[in-house]
């Protein structure tokens, strides 16, 4: 089974807004981030990683192993 058979793409704007942005907050409370010198703030992060979904970077995702949602890079798919 490949990464791609293990996970199917959620399409963002199928979700409602409360959900999207939940699935965002768990995603950077679960994996921490790295801004380099500058730290961001919490509503700063989740700005950046709902651009990123919008610009098709990041990809919301459901995991059949684990069964749930979450967010992931599109390289990480192939």
């Amino acid at each position: 089974m490949t990464d791609a058979d293990e996970y199917t793409k959620i399409p963002y704007d199928k979700l409602s807004k409360d959900a999207l942005q939940g699935i965002i907050e768990e995603f950077i409370n679960r994996e921490g981030t790295d801004y380099g010198l500058i730290e961001a703030s919490f509503s700063d992060k989740c700005d950046q990683v709902l651009a990123q979904i919008k610009r098709g970077d990041v990809l919301v995702v459901f995991d059949h192993g684990s069964q749930s949602v979450g967010v992931m890079h599109k390289d990480q798919l192939i």
